[in-house]
């Protein structure tokens, strides 16, 4: 008995099956492939409604974003909080705590010398949320506070157009000459020919950065290394200098890119796989509620799943070589040099999952209704 269920284990049950009744699960799997369809369609009309209420919001953030750069004051009735959200006052030992924090905090001393708006409202989003805070180095942190806003622009109805746009504002600042910064993301909503089984909904599937113009030396996405170099038969020492890419939050606008055939090795599949998933957070989490990740409120009732990551350096700062002196294709690249930026495209599965999940629970309470 025993070895008749390991031999059904080591053949898929369609091979199995009597031929009638193999006919008869093929009819079914078309059937599957009708419901699909129409779940295809479904997302597609949730795109559009996104689409069309965005549109709504955009007032709304043009508003949140001239009164965190300061261009506006909020007038005494628009600060006003509803009883219902209304903070408790700390009593008395809290309140004393609260003020002695408080006289510590570097965005009091901005306020005090004049400074409008909210300082380092987006810097202070991203290193908060963990997901975002991973890639924000020392080195970023203080072209980060010149990031005056995040948009958000979500592409028309045509359904091969599917995507959205990230746009990051900068003030003038003295590390490069961008006012924006951009990340574009594709999507797909159809299930896969080849397999069509594993459609779950809206899927990104290709991104693309931009180009950043570095101003001379300020390029924190590239380090410096010297290495030492003796050559094996006159014994003569030379230092190369390489250029090699750098841990930095800005990395995030030069996404590896793929070879024509697809194919990739896993560190790149992981490496785009999580960039989705940082492009869709912005997107749906972020921007939408930018003040609740600001205050940390947005945090609270959210779960992370840490997957640790550890990446070293191939690379000393002084590192003697015996080997004969060769040629570097690293060698005269400047610290303004930026990468080229080629779309990167792959079919991963990295889903909209929860969204499309939420959509397909509002359909069945809608048909039940």
């Amino acid at each position: 008995m025993a070895d008749d269920e390991e031999m059904k284990k080591a053949f898929p049950l369609t091979q199995i099956l009597p031929e009638p009744v193999k006919k008869r699960v093929n009819a079914l799997k078309n059937l599957q492939l009708e419901t699909l369809k129409l779940e295809a369609s479904f997302f597609i009309e949730v795109y559009k409604l996104e689409y069309e209420y965005h549109q709504r919001m955009k007032a709304i953030y043009d508003k949140r974003e001239k009164i965190i750069s300061g261009t506006v004051e909020p007038t005494e009735e628009e600060c006003k909080l509803n009883n219902a959200i209304q903070e408790n006052e700390p009593d008395p030992e809290s309140a004393s705590l609260i003020k002695e924090l408080r006289e510590k905090l570097e965005i009091c001393k901005l306020i005090e010398e004049g400074y409008k708006g909210i300082p380092e409202f987006w810097l202070t989003i991203f290193k908060n949320v963990e997901i975002t805070n991973d890639m924000i180095q020392p080195h970023d942190e203080p072209i980060l506070k010149f990031l005056t806003d995040v948009q958000l622009e979500i592409n028309s109805l045509s359904v091969e157009n599917m995507g959205f746009r990230l746009i990051f504002i900068f003030a003038d600042n003295p590390y490069f000459t961008n006012s924006s910064l951009t990340k574009e993301y594709v999507m797909k909503c159809a299930p896969d020919d080849s397999d069509p089984w594993s459609f779950e909904g809206p899927e990104i599937y290709k991104c693309k950065g931009c180009t950043i113009d570095w101003k001379k030396s300020m390029n924190v996405t590239l380090k410096t290394i010297r290495k030492r170099q003796r050559h094996k038969s006159r014994g003569a020492v030379r230092t190369v200098v390489k250029y090699v890419q750098n841990d930095s939050f800005f990395n995030f606008f030069n996404p590896p890119s793929v070879p024509d055939g697809g194919e990739m090795d896993e560190e790149t599949q992981a490496l785009l796989t999580s960039d989705f998933e940082i492009g869709h957070y912005i997107k749906d989490k972020i921007i939408p509620h930018a003040v609740l990740y600001y205050t940390g409120e947005a945090l609270e009732d959210e779960e992370f799943d840490d997957e640790d990551e550890s990446s070293e350096s191939d690379f000393d700062n002084d590192d003697d070589d015996d080997d004969e002196e060769d040629d570097d294709d690293d060698d005269g690249e400047s610290d303004g040099d930026a990468p080229h930026n080629e779309p990167a495209e792959v079919k991963s599965k990295t889903k909209l999952k929860k969204k499309n999940e939420n959509a397909q629970q509002q359909q069945q309470e809608c048909t039940q209704q």
